[in-house]
């Protein structure tokens, strides 16, 4: 979705945005003038405005948990890779 939808849907005001997209808390995909924004984006807002206002996470500490979920997310990826590549070769042993 592009930003102004984003927007729309995140109710975030331009500033805030521009602000989390400059400290890397959001990182949109840069198509021509314009970023696009995804679901996921869009539950990293939610997930940034319950740090902050349920357990009063300041900007550092927002910054180390997602950097954190972020490595979390990546290792999951590869465990994924490296089990779906186990099962292909379990699988052509078999066959």
């Amino acid at each position: 979705m592009e930003t102004q939808e984003f927007i729309g849907r995140s109710h975030l005001d331009t500033r805030t945005l521009n602000a989390w997209v400059e400290a890397e808390w959001l990182v949109p995909v840069a198509s021509k003038k314009t970023f696009q924004f995804s679901e996921a984006d869009l539950a990293r807002v939610r997930l940034i405005r319950d740090l902050k206002a349920d357990f009063g996470i300041n900007d550092e500490g927002i910054a180390i948990i997602l950097h954190l979920l972020d490595q979390l997310y990546g290792l999951r990826c590869l465990v994924r890779d490296i089990q779906a590549m186990e099962a292909s070769d379990r699988s052509k042993d078999l066959g």
